[in-house]
């Protein structure tokens, strides 16, 4: 069973929502973020990024920041850029990137879901990272950032979403980056209980993106819950915000790493090393890399390209989490061989998304910067799911979702 619930959604009025719609905080540091707001005051970084709005020597995790969010949000509630719905309602928020679309709920979903895992989590998260979302969303008392979810396919849900679509929506808009958002509002309690019910027999849902986000709100509704001992459960605190997607309409890209030296190897040296475990051959001369299969990855030395692909003899197929190509990496030759012994805290190492194209790898190595790149074939949704149903938890920086879903569209009040 999955909990899906209404709520009244403070949101952009139609005019203003292209303006405010924001990327999710974590994708760019400060300074980007007052680059992209110049000229633009209704940017929901205003409220996600609110250090943006004080002196660039601020501690970022000040008390003054949070403050700030909190303030930058009431005054976009009371200057009439936000509306809210008057009464209980789902969102339709569908995303078209390169002419693919993928379209999803927004609805609230159960803490309690989230703790009885049937919500399912496939990543670590940092506590330092949870703290900022907790204080941020306890203080402005609002979910201001939505939960991508996703959920195995149930062609009945589809349905209903492909029958409501045909009305006009509320919002229709390409941001910045070519991403299309379009946006619909489920005022119909006959559909919104339908879709209630079909979510009802759906076993799980799953996070595809925004560990940090989910695992602040759950805290957050926690902590609201130990303040008032005598909750009923029904109060919005015990929900947070998501966007929830059939698993078929989702699109992980490659996240590729890059690494600053060989650890104390020659360049012939190196990869007669990897020739122990991988079969090595060079790649067309002019060309990149991308691997078009399981177990098979890029590198890039040097100037040129490598392909490797791993023996049979590294490969575990039995087990979910090991025969991860990005296990296969850091187990086999990461760790063993470059030394990359905790990719999390390890300075040595990065990750390119793959919306920045494998020309990126390149001119990260070719600058200097870095001494050798690896290319990477995607983490499958079927992958990610089946680690989760497991239990398990995969190695860090092995999904990039795209497109990514835009803050400020809904906002979720916790009381």
């Amino acid at each position: 069973m999955s909990v899906v619930r209404p709520f009244k959604g403070y949101r952009p009025t139609a005019e203003l929502c292209e303006k405010v719609a924001a990327l999710p905080y974590d994708v760019m540091t400060s300074e980007e973020a007052r680059e992209m707001v110049k000229g633009n005051p209704y940017s929901f970084l205003h409220v996600d990024k609110a250090e943006i709005d004080l002196p660039e020597s601020i501690d970022h995790y000040s008390d003054e920041v949070y403050e700030k969010a909190k303030e930058n949000l009431s005054s976009m509630i009371e200057k009439g850029i936000y509306i809210q719905d008057e009464k209980p309602v789902l969102y339709i928020y569908r995303l078209t990137m390169n002419g693919k679309s993928q379209t999803g709920i927004a609805a609230c979903t159960s803490i309690d879901e989230y703790i009885e895992n049937k919500i399912k989590k496939h990543e670590l998260t940092r506590a330092d990272k949870e703290e900022d979302r907790i204080r941020h969303v306890d203080t402005c008392n609002a979910n201001t950032g939505p939960i991508f979810l996703t959920y195995r396919n149930k062609p009945s849900i589809d349905s209903i979403i492909n029958e409501w679509v045909k009305k006009e929506p509320v919002y229709d808009f390409t941001s910045d980056d070519g991403i299309s958002h379009t946006v619909w509002v489920i005022d119909d309690e006959t559909v919104i209980n339908c879709i209630i019910d079909e979510f009802k027999s759906v076993p799980a849902l799953y996070i595809a993106d925004g560990h940090h986000r989910n695992a602040s709100a759950v805290k957050v509704g926690l902590k609201r819950r130990a303040e008032k001992p005598n909750y009923s459960g029904e109060e919005e605190f015990n929900y947070y915000l998501s966007v929830i997607f059939p698993d078929n309409q989702l699109h992980i890209m490659d996240y590729n790493r890059v690494v600053k030296d060989l650890n104390g190897y020659g360049s012939e040296e190196f990869i007669n090393e990897l020739s122990k475990k991988f079969n090595v051959s060079k790649y067309k001369e002019g060309w990149c890399y991308k691997p078009d299969k399981m177990h098979t990855f890029g590198m890039y030395l040097e100037g040129k390209w490598y392909i490797l692909e791993a023996k049979d003899s590294i490969v575990n197929e039995n087990d979910s989490v090991a025969c991860l190509d990005v296990s296969i990496l850091q187990n086999e030759l990461l760790s063993p061989v470059l030394g990359i012994g905790d990719p999390r805290t390890d300075n040595r190492i990065d990750f390119v998304g793959g919306i920045r194209g494998l020309e990126e790898l390149e001119k990260r190595v070719d600058s200097g910067e870095m001494k050798i790149a690896f290319s990477m074939y995607p983490t499958t949704m079927d992958q990610l799911m089946n680690i989760a149903d497991d239990n398990k938890i995969m190695p860090p920086k092995s999904t990039w979702f795209e497109p990514k879903l835009r803050s400020g569209i809904f906002i979720h009040m916790l009381d």
